[in-house]
């Protein structure tokens, strides 16, 4: 004897009160997104309000970078040559606060030597200490000094001040060595006479010095700029709703 055959199970009545029903052919590829969901541009979706497309787009946003590039190297070519010419004046202070270091000369073998008269001094190590904290001090004016003029700051304009502190520094040196004491200590030894002390000319021993101008000009500007100064806008950062616009949840709860 054979089984009889189960009969098929009747097909499930496709009911009007189901949850999902297929779309018709040709009516979901060609509705709008807006259509789909039934929410007209700017109303409510799924997903929050609908926005219309701004026609400028994200691009519009940095429309407002500020002058040209020909500008801004315009500017950092006067920087840089304004700071620069700042080194006089410090190169005047150093001459005129730095300690003297004595030097005395003495007549050995039939030829003149110059020692230093107390050798266990510290006034070359105040010479070097005077000029690093003047060029750290002129780094703070001139960086905010910087700062104030143009607050958008901008590479160029950071470079100016580093090139112009740098180049201050070195006419800063020059210019002290210069109004210093003569660099001819046995010709000075032999004017003033045998045992009597006088000054050596400026010398700066630690040429690092000459950096601290820049860099500290660098420090200040850069923790000015990122205190106090102005901040680009959000390229991603949706426009916000309408006062009258509600959210995707609903209204905020009063």
């Amino acid at each position: 004897m054979t089984a009889p055959l189960t009969p098929p199970p009747p097909p499930r009545d496709q009911s009007p009160n189901q949850a999902w029903q297929p779309p018709a052919a040709g009516q979901a590829g060609s509705a709008p997104h807006d259509a789909v969901y039934g929410a007209p541009p700017g109303g409510q979706g799924p997903h929050g309000p609908h926005y219309p497309l701004d026609p400028h787009g994200i691009s519009g946003l940095y429309g407002q970078d500020g002058p040209g590039m020909k500008t801004e190297v315009r500017e950092a070519a006067v920087v840089a040559v304004v700071v620069a010419l700042f080194g006089a004046l410090l190169g005047v202070l150093w001459w005129r606060l730095a300690p003297s270091v004595p030097l005395v000369g003495d007549v050995v073998d039939k030829s003149w030597v110059v020692y230093f008269k107390d050798s266990e001094g510290e006034q070359a190590i105040g010479v070097d200490g005077t000029f690093t904290l003047l060029a750290l001090a002129f780094g703070l004016v001139s960086a905010v000094a910087v700062f104030l003029w143009r607050r958008r700051g901008g590479v160029p304009l950071v470079v100016a001040l580093a090139v112009g502190g740098f180049l201050g520094a070195l006419l800063a040196w020059r210019v002290g060595v210069w109004l210093g004491p003569t660099e001819d200590v046995i010709g000075h030894a032999k004017e003033v006479g045998k045992g009597v002390a006088f000054s050596a000319p400026l010398k700066l021993g630690a040429k690092g010095a000459l950096l601290a101008w820049p860099l500290g000009a660098l420090l200040v500007h850069l923790g000015l700029t990122a205190m106090f100064g102005p901040r680009d806008p959000d390229p991603y950062q949706l426009p916000q709703p309408s006062v009258g616009q509600q959210g995707p949840y609903g209204p905020p709860p009063a």
